[in-house]
């Protein structure tokens, strides 16, 4: 190897590991955790924050990358990727110093133990003085970062590299076009019965049923666990240490089974990526909206479909005959895939859903242009949820306090939801054309052939091509709509043909 490629090789190695102690500290803090350590860890991870922040803002780093970038004829594709990709962030990340890293990482700390407060308390004005500091030290993000047309395109990058707030304003109008009719359409059919999803389910075997369910997806136990938080999510230390947790509600069932499978997609995702290629953005995913598409083809497309059902159906009902011995299985299947609107986003519907990420995108995206301020955002949240979804938000809750996102500073975060599922549809329907038999062998709980798929497709290229590129080259075109709402109204022609 390229003795100055090993140096950077190195030095990106040992970014990733401050990196992904923080990422230990903050998995931690949501896991396992005391009330009382909140101060001190916001310190920890700070100081960690700051760590990384010099290591990757050196100027002598900065002179080594160019300087690699000239010996081209001597590194490989990848490795030519991973210089690239490295200098764009080296130079985007040095617009922000050490100082301002270190401020907006304790402003984050600090805003999500107010966003546990305001939980408990059901009080958006303990929540309310925090999130205001979180939007100021965004937007003076935004401004250091710089950007083209609108600050949120600025914060956008961090998770959808090259998509701009203009594309996803013609994303969203499709979906207040065509979705919000669907779903109005869907509304006036005779609803279907999902009441057995609320009768007692057992923390314990909820529980080991997930588990199951994780291991038939391909989701590797020995390079990864799972255990309970309050808001479900995934982290990663690397391919052989990737974590997902789930949320059990002994009164209702989705909450565990679409946690753990939604999880578990974003995880096979991430034991995916070349562990040979360990700090480097070849061992990176893409952006946040392909890695929300494998979590959403494998909740949706696959986990929600009958032919799913077909193989793990009977051993649900074993585990719960109380609950759903006289629940046949195209009941069960209607049931899981009933479509009403909802107060909270992850509970949501598979359509409804979108109106929710659509409420938070309008809202973010406001606050950092200024249009409405955050002592307003309450009523601003409740009216558009009146507007969007017809519902009446009854306490905090399950309005404006629902998401811990905006308490971590995830501002540009919420559209990747979208955009996942619109991937997922597109992507499954690819899949479908490439692997013969594969709706056969869901139905007989084989999901190998699909995730070699997964793997070979996605996975293994890291950050080598843009969200863009990948889809052309698995799909032959860019994302387009029109799978989502092809696959919407195929599947549910059939849940709601009564």
């Amino acid at each position: 190897m390229n003795t100055d490629y090993n140096s950077y090789f190195e030095k990106m190695q040992k970014i990733a590991d401050v990196e992904h102690a923080i990422a230990v500290l903050n998995w931690d803090k949501e896991v396992n955790a005391p009330p009382k350590s909140n101060e001190l860890r916001a310190r920890q991870v700070a100081t960690l924050s700051g760590i990384a922040h010099e290591l990757m803002t050196d100027d002598q780093f900065g002179i080594q990358l160019e300087q690699l970038k000239k010996q081209d004829h001597t590194l490989d594709k990848h490795q030519l990727k991973n210089i690239e990709l490295t200098l764009k962030q080296f130079h985007k990340t040095k617009k922000l110093s050490k100082a301002f890293v270190e401020r907006k990482s304790k402003v984050t700390s600090k805003t999500y133990d107010a966003w546990i407060k305001a939980r408990a308390a059901k009080d958006y004005s303990v929540y309310m003085p925090h999130l205001k500091e979180i939007f100021a030290i965004k937007r003076e993000e935004a401004e250091l970062k710089g950007y083209n047309d609108h600050p949120y395109n600025a914060l956008l990058d961090d998770y959808e590299p090259g998509y701009t707030a203009a594309q996803l304003d013609t994303l969203f109008e499709d979906v207040k076009k065509q979705l919000v009719d669907f779903a109005a359409e869907i509304r006036q059919k005779q609803q279907v019965n999902d009441s057995f999803l609320y009768k007692f389910y057992a923390k314990d075997q909820q529980w080991d049923f997930g588990l199951k369910l994780l291991k038939n997806m391909g989701y590797d136990f020995d390079t990864g666990r799972q255990d309970i938080s309050t808001h479900p999510f995934t982290t990663s230390f690397g391919p052989s240490d990737v974590r997902v947790t789930t949320r059990i509600d002994e009164h209702n069932f989705s909450d565990m089974v679409w946690s753990c499978i939604h999880e578990g997609g974003h995880a096979l995702y991430e034991q995916g990526l070349r562990l040979d290629q360990y700090g480097l953005p070849m061992a990176r995913s893409i952006s946040l909206g392909i890695h929300e598409s494998q979590s959403r083809l494998w909740e949706n497309n696959v986990g929600r479909s009958l032919s799913y059902w077909k193989a793990h159906y009977g051993s649900l009902q074993e585990t719960f005959p109380a609950n759903l011995k006289n629940v046949d299985l195209m009941d069960f299947y209607r049931g899981i895939n009933k479509i009403e609107p909802s107060f909270i986003r992850t509970e949501a519907d598979e359509i409804h859903y979108h109106f929710h990420v659509l409420i938070r995108y309008e809202l973010e995206k406001a606050l950092l242009e200024g249009s409405i301020q955050v002592e307003d955002l309450e009523n601003q949240w409740n009216e558009k949820y009146r507007a969007y979804l017809g519902v009446e938000v009854r306490d905090p809750n399950q309005g404006i306090l629902q998401d811990i996102h905006w308490a971590f500073g995830l501002i540009g975060y919420f559209p990747t939801y979208s955009l996942g599922s619109f991937y997922a549809a597109q992507f499954f329907e690819q899949a479908k054309k490439d692997i013969p038999g594969l709706i056969q062998q869901i139905e007989e709980g084989d999901n190998k052939a699909l995730l070699k798929w997964l793997r070979d497709n996605i996975h293994v290229h890291g950050q080598f091509y843009t969200a863009d590129e990948l889809c052309k080259n698995i799909t032959g075109e860019s994302l387009n709509f029109e799978y989502f709402m092809n696959y919407a109204k195929d599947k549910y022609a059939d849940i709601y043909s009564k």
